[in-house]
């Protein structure tokens, strides 16, 4: 493979393969039509192909870092044989700042530092090592799994949630689409081939409130299945709540364009499907707890390495343990409860 395809052949997981409603709101995306999780890294593989070309490195770079011209060439040259010999490009910001670091083990912290912000991505301290993997047999309790599509990021309301949707034709969804909704999906289909969009839109309408959805994935229509996760055994702060919206963006990196590996054990009350999260390998309980972005939720769940992980969050002070004696969400929801009941 060429090395402008060894660069890029990650980009098409950023936006391409992401699924979107056919004829709906597409995600907002940034410069390059590129996803803002994903624009770090994608800069940094532009400028590295760049530098394979024409020796230099980006202009603004030294207003980051205070090594010489001559010292950041050779940074851009390690990088470049790195990334080559890489058997697959970084394809997480996480990935990527892995692979500066490593690549440039033994510089200056600050030159390390300021080409970490140059291209946005992770300091050293906010790296967390991952040591659950994916479990081989069902763990006890698991009720039933399934396998997503690519998640959207706007489908992460907080940091302990995510809707996610599942192929009609997965064999355990086949069997159970009701059949109106069979029927709205064909006829839709052919509203569209009529250009007549205004009876597609109606049917699709229909079929959502069934609680499914068309969805484009690279340019293949697919009839899927709506689910609600509730990720077990964490609680994250509300949006509302100071780090809320840190710790949602945490699990939107964590989670967007990929597809999940979801293992169910309940329900909640509010319809929720209560289960374990996987993506890419990597469990999405163990990076939130590790990374500070919730609680062990312990009324719900004893696991001892939950209890580990969110320990040594405590003692690193990152995501909400930045804060002395951050507000417990079920205290804060509990009390938001009682003040409406006044209220009323």
């Amino acid at each position: 493979m060429g090395l402008l395809g060894k660069f890029f052949r990650f980009l098409p997981l950023g936006h391409c393969c992401k699924p979107t409603t056919t004829g709906g709101d597409s995600e907002s995306l940034g410069p390059h039509g590129i996803s803002a999780a994903r624009l770090g890294i994608w800069a940094l593989a532009y400028d590295l192909f760049n530098f394979e070309i024409t020796s230099q490195v980006p202009e603004d770079l030294s207003r980051h870092v205070v090594s010489s011209k001559k010292a950041q060439a050779n940074w851009y040259r390690k990088l470049v044989e790195t990334w080559r010999e890489a058997e697959q490009p970084p394809r997480t910001e996480e990935e990527a700042a892995r692979l500066v670091i490593q690549t440039l083990k033994g510089h200056k912290k600050a030159d390390v530092q300021g080409l970490l912000d140059f291209y946005g991505l992770p300091r050293p301290h906010s790296l967390v090592k991952v040591s659950a993997g994916v479990p081989t047999s069902l763990p006890q309790g698991v009720k039933f799994e399934f396998q997503t599509l690519p998640v959207d990021a706007k489908a992460v309301p907080d940091g302990d949630g995510v809707t996610v949707y599942v192929s009609t034709a997965d064999p355990r969804e086949s069997s159970s689409v009701p059949s109106d909704v069979q029927i709205a999906a064909i006829q839709r289909s052919e509203a569209r081939a009529d250009k007549n969009y205004t009876k597609a839109d109606e049917l699709h309408q229909k079929i959502i409130d069934a609680g499914y959805r068309v969805l484009n994935v690279q340019n293949e229509e697919i009839l899927a299945r709506k689910y609600r996760i509730r990720l077990r055994g964490i609680d994250a702060p509300e949006t509302l709540m100071p780090y809320g919206q840190e710790a949602k963006e945490e699990l939107v990196k964590l989670l967007e364009g990929k597809c999940l590996r979801v293992l169910v054990y309940g329900e909640d009350r509010y319809g929720r499907c209560v289960a374990d999260v996987y993506c890419n390998g990597v469990f999405a309980q163990e990076i939130m707890l590790k990374k500070g972005g919730a609680w062990h939720y312990t009324a719900y769940d004893q696991r001892s390495e939950f209890a580990r992980w969110e320990g040594e969050a405590r003692r690193r002070q990152i995501g909400l343990w930045a804060s002395s004696n951050p507000e417990k969400p079920w205290d804060w929801r509990k009390d938001r409860r009682q003040r409406q009941m006044t209220y009323w």
